[in-house]
């Protein structure tokens, strides 16, 4: 395995992200998101006053992605007036805003237990959320780097790497790396509707970079595996069990099928590993969105008045159909990943 360098010149989409996406602002007292369901077609920013603001701009999808909306919602916490009830409702709150991703749900528990000690002991507890967030994402940006460390050495030169919805930081440090390995990388993200996080986000990542994109609908990677066009497919998870299940965003099962059918390896970008939390995929809770989301496509409707539509947000693929889980520690096989906790 390759080292990484520490003149390894800073990613552009990781500065991007990491300055542009969200912050909380002292002077106003305010948490500031881009809009990710409009961005990079339009940036626009969104400034929330309240808990109930950020809660919203979660669950309308202004804020994307597992680690980012977890820190968001963090953020929004320091926005509640400093009492133990109103802190035990607000994360009650964010909590319920996006039951499948599990980095909201191991965030916000442990800034609320902060934010009562400090109450407690007499210290600022808004300080107390805001420097422990500020650290999550700080933390959450250096095992982004390890990931994507480890993954770099999982490519080969002249790999076309197929990829669902948006990986974040893992995989833009992935994609750099590999670009700085002297390894040139071509990216086939899905546009993955309805929110075509892989036409935009994913795109715009690889492009601030220079790597080669070719974008394509949600219904084409079994065909073009059958093509022999794509050598890995590589995605993220919203959540690994400690067996070896993902979840990621619907459509991950079937390319998954697709890729052990054609003999394609398939690895998930698992940042810092399994959830402890959670042993099988029977503790997943899978978030089923409003079908009406379905009929639209950046704001105008495509579908034919009265229908019905189904929006299951995300899916679980098994461990026999992932080649490896790769995390900030290394690369683990799926049924084994649960070792990552003994390192």
């Amino acid at each position: 395995m390759s080292t990484l360098k520490p003149s390894l010149p800073p990613c552009p989409a990781i500065l991007s992200d990491r300055f542009n996406t969200l912050r909380y602002d002292p002077d106003q007292d305010v948490v500031i998101l881009l809009n990710r369901a409009k961005y990079p077609l339009q940036m626009e920013y969104v400034t929330c006053r309240s808990v109930e603001e950020v809660a919203r701009a979660v669950e309308d999808m202004i804020v994307q992605g597992g680690p980012p909306l977890a820190y968001a919602a963090g953020l929004a916490l320091a926005l509640a007036e400093p009492s133990e009830p109103i802190y035990r409702a607000a994360a009650e709150r964010l909590l319920a805003t996006r039951p499948t991703a599990d980095d909201l749900h191991h965030i916000i528990p442990t800034a609320l237990d902060l934010a009562l000690q400090a109450l407690t002991a007499g210290d600022d507890p808004k300080q107390a959320i805001l420097a422990y967030v500020n650290g999550e994402i700080e933390r959450g940006n250096q095992v982004s780097r390890a990931c994507g460390q480890h993954a770099a050495d999982l490519l080969d030169d002249g790999d076309r790497v197929l990829t669902h919805c948006i990986a974040g930081a893992a995989l833009c440090y992935m994609l750099w790396i590999a670009k700085h390995q002297g390894k040139t990388i071509h990216l086939i993200p899905t546009e993955t509707r309805p929110y075509l996080q892989g036409a935009r986000l994913t795109a715009q990542s690889a492009v601030e970079m220079g790597i080669d994109v070719t974008l394509i609908t949600d219904g084409m990677p079994a065909h073009l595996m059958s093509q022999g066009m794509v050598d890995k497919f590589i995605c993220a998870a919203d959540r690994v069990t400690l067996d070896g299940h993902i979840t990621n965003k619907v459509g991950t099962f079937q390319i998954a099928l697709a890729a052990q059918y054609h003999g394609i390896p398939f690895y998930v970008l698992g940042y810092d590993g399994p959830d402890p939390q959670t042993e099988s995929a029977d503790g997943i809770e899978i978030e089923w969105r409003d079908g009406r989301e379905v009929l639209y496509l950046a704001g105008q409707r495509t579908a034919v008045e009265g229908i019905e539509a189904l929006y299951p947000a995300f899916d679980i693929t098994p461990p026999h159909l992932i080649s490896g889980i790769v995390t900030d520690l290394g690369v683990f096989p799926a049924h084994l990943v649960r070792q990552y906790w003994k390192k």
